[in-house]
């Protein structure tokens, strides 16, 4: 049962030189308790994407149609104040960099009991025991000492396990993490993985996965989402994308990925384009190694092409 549901988004960015469309017509579709992962290179649309489901866009861009359903509730119709009710109690981010959603100024302490204060209504003595069941729970030790602490004076992993304790604190519904692992070593990296997949299965809580590490979400994810150009290029319901590849793009990324069998490390050719960039076709069309005239003219359309994969590429049209 999907608990969120994207139907054909778009957004755009008015700048000085002009409206350019950075998501077009994306559609997802997030089950309960779902390991959710949207992967694609820099720029292609991944955060700004779940960045539209929590209503922090940009003050330069703006939502021009599509719909977002929590619930069955559109959360584009919702108020400031009705966004605030949803945002962090029943959608929380793990941002990339907790040092910059953690107050540098304040204790851990602190600011895990206004999170508390304002979603589960507890103060004082309440608040500190539910903050210091949080940090336990993401397996912080001296729980309650380390709620005295600064930011600074914890490791980049542990500073991460604070904002995942904020997330549960609040019961969050749907846990968005926004390259949680990417300033993390590989130890630190693989203990956070661990602690989300507890989470989804403890909790049954939703986790929507952004990455750029294939590795990562090939090991993690109950489902894929590749992006490219802020479309939706490939999705896959399981594990299959791995190991059969529909989109070019798709299979580009895989190839590039350093394996131990490989003396050279593959690379896609070109640039990702940018928002100003326009394409009557494709955009992958000047990248791709199965380019036909036909993808430098048209747009292919996304469709279903075989039980668990759906995928906008001519090969299959």
């Amino acid at each position: 049962m999907s608990i969120l549901k994207i139907e054909n988004l778009k957004v755009q960015f008015d700048l000085d030189s002009g409206s350019y469309g950075a998501l077009k017509d994306v559609s997802l579709e997030i089950d309960e308790n779902q390991f959710f992962a949207i992967v694609g290179e820099s720029g292609s649309g991944k955060t700004l994407t779940v960045m539209s489901i929590l209503g922090l866009l940009p003050n330069t861009a703006r939502v021009t149609g599509g719909k977002i359903l929590y619930k069955e509730n559109d959360l584009l119709t919702f108020s400031a104040s009705q966004m605030q009710k949803i945002r962090g109690k029943e959608i929380a981010l793990i941002p990339q960099d907790p040092m910059t959603s953690l107050n540098p100024l304040y204790t851990i302490g602190n600011q895990l009991s206004e999170v508390i204060n304002l979603h589960k209504n507890l103060y004082g003595a309440d608040a500190e025991k539910y903050a210091v069941e949080a940090l336990e729970a993401v397996k912080i030790p001296d729980a309650k000492e380390r709620l005295k602490a600064y930011p600074h004076e914890l490791s980049g992993g542990m500073r991460q396990r604070v904002a995942i304790a904020a997330a549960l604190a609040c019961d969050a519904k749907i846990i968005i993490a926004d390259e949680p692992t990417t300033a993390l070593d590989v130890t630190v990296q693989a203990q956070i993985m661990s602690l989300l997949n507890e989470i989804k299965n403890e909790f049954k809580t939703s986790i929507i996965f952004i990455s750029h590490d294939l590795a990562l979400v090939s090991e993690n994810a109950d489902a894929t989402a590749v992006m490219y150009n802020g479309r939706i290029v490939e999705l896959c319901s399981d594990k299959n994308i791995f190991f059969e590849p529909k989109h070019p793009y798709t299979e580009a990324l895989i190839r590039s990925l350093p394996q131990q069998d490989k003396e050279k490390l593959m690379t896609i050719s070109g640039n990702p384009p940018t928002i100003k960039d326009k394409f009557s076709g494709c955009a992958f069309a000047p990248r791709c190694i199965k380019v036909t005239e036909k993808c430098r003219l048209a747009m292919p359309e996304f469709k279903r092409i075989s039980a668990d994969t759906s995928a906008a590429c001519f090969l299959y049209n």
